[in-house]
C-alpha cells in the first residue's frame, strides 16, 4: 500500500466524528424488506423523539405530498401516506439532523442536491416500476461518502479541492490519493448502518453501473437522476435530452419516449424536502 492511501474500512471503524443516528432510524433502515413491521410501534417510537416529529410533520404537510387534509400526528401520517413514504421521511429528517458541516463545507446545499437527486430517483422509478421509496432512499444518501470524507479527512480534502477545481474528476483524484472514492465510502458507511445491499451496492456502483460486476438497478437510477439534476442546474436542461445516457435507461426497461415527452417535470421536484433542513 503506498503512502497516501488510507484502508477504508479501518479509517471507519475508528473515526471519532461519525455521525450518530437516532435509534429508531437504525430501527428503519433495519426495516426495509421485512414484511412483519409493526407500523403502530414504530409511529409510537417516531413519535417519542420531538425534533423528528416536528420535521416529519412539516414535510408531510407540504405541498410536495399534496391534499387539503391535515396531518397532525405520526400515525395519521403513516395512515395518510403510507408506512413507507413515512419511514422515507424519517430517514431523511434522522439523517440531515445527524451531521454537522465540516468548516468550509456548504451543507444545506449537500442536502438540496441530495434531495434533488432522490426526488428524481423516485420519479424515474415509476417509469422503471422499481420500488420508489428505495429509490428515493438511495437518491438521498448517494453522496454521503463525500460528506464523510470531508468529516474525517479535511485536510485531504482541501488537498483534493484544488485539483477538482482546476477541473479534474472528484472521484478520480480520491481514489488516487485516498485509496477510495466518495461511492465506495458511502458504500461502506451504508453497509455499517445495515442498509440493504440494494442501496448498499446502488451507492456503490452509482458512477458506472453498466461497468457493475452485476447489475444494480439502483445504481442506474442514481446516475440517470444525478445526470439529470446536473444538467437542469448547468443549463436549464438545454442539453438534457441530446446527452441522456440511453443506454443506462435501456438496461433498466425504460420507455425512453414517455420518459423524454415528461422530462420538463424535473425540474421542480424537490418539493417539500427543503423543508426537512431548518
Amino acid at each position: 500500500m503506498r503512502e497516501g492511501i488510507v484502508d477504508l474500512k479501518n479509517l471507519i471503524d475508528n473515526a471519532q466524528k461519525l455521525p450518530n443516528i437516532p435509534k429508531v432510524v437504525q430501527e428503519l433502515i433495519e426495516s426495509f424488506g421485512d414484511e412483519n413491521i409493526n407500523n403502530e410501534a414504530i409511529a409510537k417510537k417516531i413519535s417519542a423523539d420531538q425534533v423528528l416529529t416536528a420535521k416529519v410533520l412539516r414535510a408531510a404537510n407540504s405541498a410536495h405530498y399534496g391534499g387539503n387534509r391535515k396531518v397532525g400526528s405520526v400515525s395519521d401520517a403513516v395512515f395518510i401516506l403510507g408506512f413507507n413514504a413515512v419511514r422515507t421521511l424519517v430517514l431523511a429528517s434522522g439523517m440531515t439532523g445527524a451531521f454537522k458541516a465540516p468548516d468550509g463545507f456548504d451543507l444545506p446545499a449537500f442536502w438540496h442536491n441530495s434531495f434533488a437527486v432522490a426526488s428524481t430517483c423516485k420519479w424515474l422509478a415509476k417509469f422503471s416500476k422499481d420500488d420508489v421509496e428505495t429509490a428515493f432512499t438511495c437518491g438521498m444518501i448517494h453522496n454521503i461518502g463525500e460528506l464523510l470524507i470531508h468529516i474525517i479527512l479535511p485536510d485531504e480534502c482541501k488537498e483534493i479541492q484544488k485539483i477538482v477545481d482546476r477541473g479534474a474528476r472528484n472521484s478520480d483524484i480520491e481514489k488516487n490519493v485516498l485509496g477510495f472514492n466518495f461511492p465506495e465510502a458511502g458504500a461502506e458507511l451504508a453497509n455499517r448502518w445495515k442498509f440493504p445491499d440494494a442501496i448498499v451496492e446502488g451507492i456503490r456502483h452509482q458512477l458506472n453501473p453498466l461497468d457493475a460486476p452485476e447489475f444494480s438497478r439502483f445504481a442506474a437510477l442514481i446516475n440517470l437522476a444525478d445526470y439529470i439534476v446536473h444538467e437542469n442546474e448547468k443549463d436549464g436542461g438545454a442539453t438534457l435530452v441530446e446527452n441522456f445516457p440511453n443506454d443506462v435507461a435501456i438496461k433498466l426497461g425504460i420507455n425512453l419516449v414517455k420518459l423524454i415527452e415528461r422530462i420538463d417535470e424535473t425540474k421542480d421536484l424537490i418539493g417539500g424536502f427543503d423543508e426537512l433542513l431548518h
